[in-house]
Order: C-alpha cells, then sequence, then structure tokens
C-alpha cells in the first residue's frame, strides 16, 4: 500500500499535489498534543475564544482568491463558481460565531427555592472532523468552526482529493494566532482513519460522506463511546405544482440540479411535476439545459467542469444507459457537448423521462449532472413518491400556496424542506437528514448541542 496521497486533478488528469501519509507516531504525537491543547483552550473566556476565531475567518477571507484557485484544480469547479464557496464559508463561520454566547449560555430551569440551579454546555473534549471533496470548505467549516468555538480540539481528516483544504485551514488558524494543539490536520489513509476514530482520546467524529462510509464511522466508534454526526448522502426530490411559477421553477431546479456538475448531496436529483404543467416544464429544463457550457473549469465562460474522477462519470453514464434499457427516454443530445468523452471526467447533463421507482436512476443516489423528470396526477401521488427513498436530506416544494406547501412538508420525511428554492443551506437552520441520510445535526443554535455535552449544577444555598 502506497505511503503517499496523490490528487489527480480532474481538469488535466495531472498529479496536482502530493503528500506523505502519516504514520502510527505522527498521529499519537498529535492526539497527546490535542489532548493537552484542549483543557487549556476550554478554560479560556469564549468571548476569547470567538475573537481569535474571528481573526481566522477573517485571514481565511482575505486569501480568497487563491484558495478558490484551489478548489478549481482539486475536484473541478468551474472557476466562475469557485469563490461562491468562499462566501458561503464565511457565511456559516460568523453566523456561527455571532450566536454562540447566546447558544452556549447556561440553562436556567427556573426558580426554586433554597438553591441555584444551571444546566452548562461543556465541550466534549477532541473531535474528529472527517470531510469530503465535494463542497471542501463548507461541509468542513459546519462542524470545525463551532467545536472550536465550544472549547474542543480538532483533528480534521480532509479527502485526499482536496489536501490542500486541510492545510488551509490551517494556515488560517495559524494568522489568528490560535494555540498550537487546538487545531491540526493529519492526511490519512482510510485505515490510520479508522484507527483515529476509534481512539479512546477522541470524543466525537464529525462525518459528510457516503452512506457506505458513515456504516463504517460507526464500527470504528463502537469500541468506545464516541458520538458520531453522520451527514451521508440524497437523492432529493422536487415537486412542481400546477400553481408554480414555472419560469421560476424551472431555472431554479435546472441549477439545482446541474450546478458542481451534479455533485451535492442535497442536489435535486428527481422532479415531480403536476400533470397539467408536465410539457411545459420539461420543455423549459430542456432549453435551459442546452445552454450550459461544458468544459474546463479554468474557463471563466465555463458553467459546467468536469466530475471529480472518470470512475465517477462512467458510473453516472452507466446509471443514465440502466435508465434507457429499462424504457427511459434521454432529451440531451450530448454531441451538444463537445468536452463530453468516454474514457474522461467530462459528462454532458442529461435529462431523463419516461422513468418510474422501479428504475435505479430513481432511487439509487447519482453524483453527476443527470435529472428524472415525472409527472403525477395529485399532491398525495407526489409525497408518496418523494417519500419513496431510503434518503431524506431535503425535498424542494414549488408552488403559490404557502400553507398548502407547509402542509406537504409535514408529511414528507426529509430534514429540511424547501418552498420556491434547493441545494441550499441557511446557517440558522438545522442541517439534519433522516434515513440513510444520517443523524444529527449541524449549524444554527442547535449544532451546538451535538458538540457539547451537558452539564449540570444543583446547589443548596447557605445562609
Amino acid at each position: 500500500m502506497s505511503n503517499t496521497l496523490r490528487t489527480v486533478s480532474p481538469v488535466d488528469g495531472r498529479i496536482y499535489v502530493e503528500r506523505p501519509l502519516e504514520a502510527a507516531a505522527g498521529i499519537e504525537r498529535a492526539l497527546e498534543s490535542a489532548v493537552r491543547a484542549q483543557m487549556a483552550w476550554a478554560a479560556l473566556p469564549l468571548a476569547s475564544r470567538c475573537k481569535m476565531l474571528s481573526r481566522a475567518v477573517d485571514a481565511f477571507v482575505a486569501k480568497g482568491a487563491e484558495i478558490a484557485t484551489e478548489i478549481t484544480w482539486q475536484m473541478g469547479r468551474p472557476i466562475r463558481h469557485a469563490p461562491g464557496e468562499i462566501r458561503g464559508f464565511e457565511e456559516r463561520a460568523r453566523y456561527m460565531l455571532s450566536v454562540a454566547a447566546t447558544a452556549l449560555a447556561p440553562v436556567d430551569p427556573g426558580e426554586k427555592i433554597g438553591f441555584k440551579r444551571q444546566i452548562k454546555r461543556v465541550p466534549l473534549g477532541v473531535v474528529a472532523v472527517v470531510a469530503p471533496w465535494n463542497y471542501p470548505y463548507l461541509t468542513a467549516v459546519n462542524a470545525v468552526l463551532p467545536a472550536l468555538i465550544a472549547g474542543n480540539a480538532v483533528v480534521l481528516k480532509h479527502s485526499h482529493q482536496t489536501p490542500l483544504c486541510a492545510e488551509r485551514f490551517l494556515e488560517a488558524f495559524t494568522a489568528a494566532e490560535v494555540p498550537a494543539g487546538v487545531f491540526q490536520y493529519l492526511h490519512l489513509s482510510h485505515e490510520a482513519t479508522a484507527g483515529l476514530m476509534a481512539d479512546s482520546r477522541v470524543a466525537s467524529v464529525c462525518f459528510t460522506g457516503s452512506v457506505a462510509g458513515g456504516r463504517a464511522v460507526v464500527g470504528a466508534t463502537s469500541a468506545g463511546f464516541a458520538t458520531a454526526g453522520l451527514e451521508l448522502g440524497g437523492k432529493d426530490p422536487a415537486y412542481v405544482r400546477a400553481d408554480a411559477s414555472m419560469a421560476h421553477a424551472i431555472e431554479t431546479l435546472t441549477d439545482g440540479a446541474f450546478f458542481n456538475a451534479g455533485q451535492s448531496c442535497c442536489g435535486i436529483k428527481r422532479i415531480y411535476v403536476a400533470a397539467p404543467r408536465y410539457d411545459e416544464f420539461v420543455s423549459g429544463v430542456v432549453a435551459l439545459t442546452k445552454q450550459y457550457r461544458l468544459g474546463s473549469p479554468l474557463d471563466p465562460e465555463t458553467t459546467l467542469g468536469p466530475l471529480v474522477r472518470t470512475a465517477a462519470a462512467d458510473a453516472a453514464r452507466a446509471q443514465v444507459r440502466d435508465a434507457l434499457a429499462r424504457g427511459a427516454g434521454q432529451l440531451i443530445d450530448e454531441t451538444l457537448f463537445a468536452a463530453s468523452t468516454p474514457g474522461t471526467p467530462y459528462l454532458a447533463p442529461q435529462v431523463l423521462v419516461g422513468v418510474d421507482h422501479s428504475m435505479p436512476i430513481m432511487r439509487e443516489e447519482t453524483f453527476g449532472p443527470v435529472v428524472g423528470i415525472m409527472k403525477v396526477g395529485s399532491d398525495e401521488e407526489a409525497v408518496r413518491l418523494m417519500n419513496d427513498s431510503e434518503f431524506g436530506l431535503t425535498a424542494a416544494i414549488f408552488s403559490a400556496d404557502a400553507a398548502r406547501a407547509e402542509a406537504l412538508g409535514d408529511a414528507l420525511e426529509t430534514g429540511t424542506v424547501f418552498l420556491n428554492r434547493c441545494d441550499y443551506l441557511d446557517p440558522a437552520l438545522a442541517w439534519t437528514g433522516v434515513k440513510n441520510s444520517g443523524r444529527g445535526c449541524t449549524l444554527s443554535r442547535l449544532g451546538f448541542e451535538q458538540l457539547t455535552r451537558p452539564k449540570s449544577y444543583h446547589f443548596r444555598v447557605t445562609t
């Protein structure tokens, strides 16, 4: 087994980053350092921690242009879109800093004569964060910043596809004079990552990735008592009701399906449209999809870049072929996208009709620019089909009737319900999933609960 990490850029197939993988001795040093540093870090006033971490956000944003270019080279997002991740990072980080004082304030259970009672939220200790490549900063910041704010030490293991992201985190924290050991990163093999998660000094694991990866996390942490927050896969649906603004639905859902080349857990993968508006909607999505420009993500005119690797593109191609063999129809002629070439990560977007839930394309996670569209005859049919999935991350409804949309949302088995939008994380709202989309919660004030534990104080007052 190689002891070197090599990042192959989807832009041109060349090795973009090489790093040595950490050996057992280095992991041991990191954990020892994290345990020591965490105690002193937690003893600092919350305001002092937040001040340092705010400076770290400043330092990160100041390097935004360089970081955005690195994102493009590492995972292929078009350079015109990559700066959005820096803005999203800042939005989430600033929000969590702004609500920390109230979210972490002691809970007063009410007056009881002769007693002083309170519940404090105290840090867990050492938190391991395992982050993916598809939104390398947005996924990581959801756990890294709140964990540090709350007084934990963090050890970050980032994807082999985006190792520079871990290094950029450390660069920002170092610039802000966050004490050594409070934040560290490790470039690790899968086996070493499992060992890290199983170590008794790790109090919690925050993982974003596949369902199979989530199961591996649960297995690794079962040896001890570490908690595990899991953000896993999605097959997120949308429902376009007859009263929807069709132009808005077409534009929003096409972007929701194809942004980031469809490589988003909460991207739109299946759409159900009220029968009277079905033809209009499909026609609009096809027309808009044909306007995408597939090519080098370094070209500012490119709106659709390559998938992260050829194997990922081949997996999406295989799902499409399977759907066509089962009777689906494809509405996009791939020859319209000259860069779409078999044996490369460059893949044309595809719109499928004539699909149903007997086809894997409507049930299994698709991590590519492919969307299936079905006609439905009622709200009830739409809800039934939207719930007919092992996943439950987000669901989107497009309608002019907010009250009806909320009632439908109550019946949906999902962590987030959108109305007239999709594929977005509001840092003020809890980010969570149900079923195979995971467990736990990040963002919002509730996100701190997963990264702290309650500690009760029950004092009898003597006079």
